[in-house]
């Protein structure tokens, strides 16, 4: 298993920390640099939606068509923009009607007619765009990539958007759950997996330049408990791990038949002890099938998951090993910790 050789991130500018920041500060601005998922795109219509990412507190709305995030805050005075509403392409402030466009700029005070406009009287912006049904925010300034996801624009594939789910605690254990492999029998036991059949047998790691992948091949069926019986017997289930640093992990699943699921899971750091997962799947069989059956067992394995990681002590991912026994089965949470130490997080990227 090689290693690459990869250099902590380097600012081209010190974004502003949030008031009652719960992160490090080096942490924060590395992790501001990347893209994180902050709502869905359907919801980002006739009015202001607010959401939270890393401890910001964020107003997106459209703008004649264009998808604009900004900080909650009307630099005039201090009114949440998120409460207001959006017209003519203007995002109104409900406490006095100033209007701002999409580029961030003040264009009307309603109580003074013909008057000027200061200057200061301009959003706090921030890079954002639409992807995998998804909006994405970078406070950073979004010089890095946006987390690849092929399967979603492949052509024969259905796209689901089941809804998202809060977490309380850190987006890297939430990470690390899903791309754990030893768990599927006792977490997932209700669900799909088997308690019955635990051993994990061995895998292969591969380190990238910005995470790793893994691939793992087991009896374990994907299938929902209910429908066990459509596996062939004796199929092997071939799941396919891809992990993006920092939150981001892809899983493809090989089902009987030349079916595929791929699913992102994406894990947006609302703050240090806070996620909103959001997981957008794609699938190229079961087309026809309802889906709220599709959402009712995503949401059974996930809630089984989110069960356990809010009781994981301690509660931040320990980016150090020797900071918890690993076994055999941890190659591929090994390979991410070390993915996250070398992007330059400290050990636990919390204050």
């Amino acid at each position: 298993m090689s290693t690459p050789n990869v250099a902590p991130l380097t600012f081209q500018r010190a974004p502003t920390l949030p008031r009652s920041c719960t992160f490090d500060r080096h942490d924060w601005e590395i992790l501001s640099q990347y893209w994180h998922p902050v709502a869905f795109a359907a919801d980002i219509a006739d009015k202001p939606f607010r959401a939270t990412l890393l401890d910001e507190a964020l107003v997106v709305f459209r703008s004649n068509g264009t998808l604009v995030a900004a900080r909650d805050v009307c630099p005039h005075r201090g009114a949440p923009l998120s409460q207001g509403w959006v017209e003519d392409g203007n995002l109104v402030c409900p406490y006095h009607g100033l209007a701002y466009g999409g580029d961030g700029k003040c264009k009307h005070i309603p109580s003074q007619e013909g008057g000027p406009i200061p200057e200061r009287l301009c959003l706090t912006t921030y890079a954002a765009q639409e992807a995998y049904g998804l909006v994405w925010v970078s406070l950073g300034g979004g010089a890095q990539p946006l987390p690849d996801f092929p399967a979603w624009n492949t052509e024969g594939f259905q796209q689901i958007l089941p809804p998202s789910i809060d977490i309380k605690a850190s987006a890297g254990r939430q990470t690390e759950g899903f791309i754990d492999v030893a768990h599927f029998a006792w977490i997932h036991h209700h669900s799909f997996a088997d308690r019955r059949n635990p051993v994990v047998p061995n895998y292969t790691v591969e380190r990238r330049a910005n995470g790793m992948r893994a691939e793992y091949v087991s009896s374990v069926s994907n299938f929902p408990k209910s429908m066990q019986h459509r596996a062939p017997e004796g199929f092997l289930w071939r799941r396919i791990f891809e992990v993006d640093v920092p939150f981001f992990a892809r899983l493809t699943v090989h089902f009987p038949e030349g079916g595929r699921l791929a699913i992102l899971n994406a894990a947006s750091p609302v703050s240090a002890r806070e996620t909103r997962l959001f997981v957008p799947i794609a699938r190229n069989f079961d087309k026809d099938l309802p889906l709220d059956d599709v959402y009712a067992f995503n949401r059974q394995v996930f809630e089984e998951d989110r069960a356990i990681v809010e009781l994981q002590c301690p509660e931040d991912l320990p980016i150090d090993r020797a900071a918890e026994a690993p076994i055999l089965a941890d190659r591929s949470s090994g390979a991410y910790r070390r993915a996250l130490a070398e992007i330059g997080l400290g050990q636990h990227y919390v204050r």
